[in-house]
């Protein structure tokens, strides 16, 4: 009995994705199935190019076609990239996945682990920018060795600078000296913000990642109720102060639904040189808390080690200087969970934002009278 395309599509029917939980088929990632005698050719569609799990499914799908027949089976692999759900009135509609940087507190290395994450997409194949939204303290201008000046197209849009393979925009770029302080109020970080958003030309980006502030106040309910995100990435120290303010960050989040893809735990250990022996420096444990609080996985842990300072201060993110190095390895490994958990979030509903969020009514302290 000869091999037919019926057969093979019924058998890659039962093959699942093996994060999301729903057939390849359903999902689309499967194209031209071709056959010639017992040889078959399958095209399959990963849902990032960032995919983690590619050797998995190549498996699955080989076994699937096998087991009616096939003698040899050849993947055609592509990218058929998901994304969040675009409402009207989106601020950035060709941007498929907004992933959300957060710690609630400062020091703990968020913009570092935004910068090499958005590194690491883009070596991926990703299209990739990365907005600095720390208003007060904006730190991707130095990490990427990039300065101003910003120039419109004409056509009244804000050209992102580019290095790297990454677009870029940063409240550091538009400032006469990177000394220079910004003494904004509230309403005025939320329209620079907002004019980042819709009137930077981001064009089409699988991922636009946001290092957002510390705290969990303007700059973050902004963007939570302006824009429909894929997730957050909670990054965290492993030390109890550092603790204390993550937690409430993921508190907000979870307040604002808007979904916690994982946590990062920074600064998680050094590795002597003389005696190759692991030391917690700032404890243990913290980031498998928050995470645990967060219901969310622990993504992965970067380990101290100088090249990282070294780098962020040459303008050159460690994921350039030294991409095979303990750290790199780590933060590859962290960008690809990442972009498989995003994956996840865009092939579910998302539930429905808060209207309103918190902190959009006056309240008062909580003081016994």
């Amino acid at each position: 009995m000869s091999l037919t395309e019926e057969a093979v599509q019924a058998a890659l029917s039962k093959v699942d994705d093996p994060e999301i939980g729903r057939p390849l088929t359903e999902l689309g990632m499967i194209r031209n199935v071709k056959i010639k005698g017992t040889e078959v050719t399958v095209g399959v569609d990963l849902t990032t190019p960032a995919c983690p799990l590619r050797q998995k499914i190549g498996d699955d799908v080989v076994a699937a076609v096998k087991g009616v027949g096939a003698t040899a089976v050849e993947i055609d692999w592509g990218v058929k990239q998901l994304g969040r759900q675009v409402e009207e009135g989106d601020p950035c509609p060709g941007v498929k996945n907004i992933v959300l940087v957060v710690s609630g507190k400062g020091g703990v290395g968020k913009s570092t682990v935004a910068a090499n994450v958005a590194v690491a997409l883009a070596d991926s194949g990703a299209t990739v920018g990365l907005l600095d939204a720390d208003m007060y303290g904006p730190s991707i201008p130095t990490m990427f060795g990039v300065s101003g000046p910003v120039v419109g197209d004409g056509n009244g849009h804000i050209q992102p600078l580019e290095r790297h393979g990454i677009k870029l925009m940063s409240i550091g770029f538009l400032l006469e000296s990177d000394k220079a302080a910004v003494i904004w109020r509230g309403p005025m970080l939320q329209g620079a913000l907002m004019q980042f958003l819709k009137d930077v030309h981001w064009g089409t980006l699988d991922y636009l990642i946001v290092d957002l502030p510390p705290g969990t106040g303007d700059v973050a309910l902004t963007l939570t109720q302006n824009v429909r995100a894929s997730g957050a990435v909670l990054v965290t120290t492993p030390q109890g102060v550092a603790l204390a303010d993550v937690y409430k960050a993921a508190s907000m989040l979870q307040t604002v639904k808007v979904p916690i893809l994982g946590v990062v735990e920074n600064e998680s250990y050094f590795i002597c040189d003389g005696c190759d022996k692991r030391h917690e420096l700032f404890g243990s444990g913290g980031g498998q808390l928050i995470a645990d609080f967060s219901s969310a996985p622990l993504l992965g842990q970067i380990p101290v080690d100088p090249a990282v300072r070294e780098s962020g201060d040459s303008g050159t993110p460690v994921m350039r200087s030294a991409p095979d190095s303990s750290v790199g390895k780590a933060i590859k490994s962290i960008a690809e969970r990442i972009a498989d958990r995003v994956s996840v979030a865009s092939a579910r509903p998302l539930p429905e934002p808060s209207p309103d969020g918190p902190g959009s009514k006056n309240r008062h302290l909580p003081i016994a009278r």
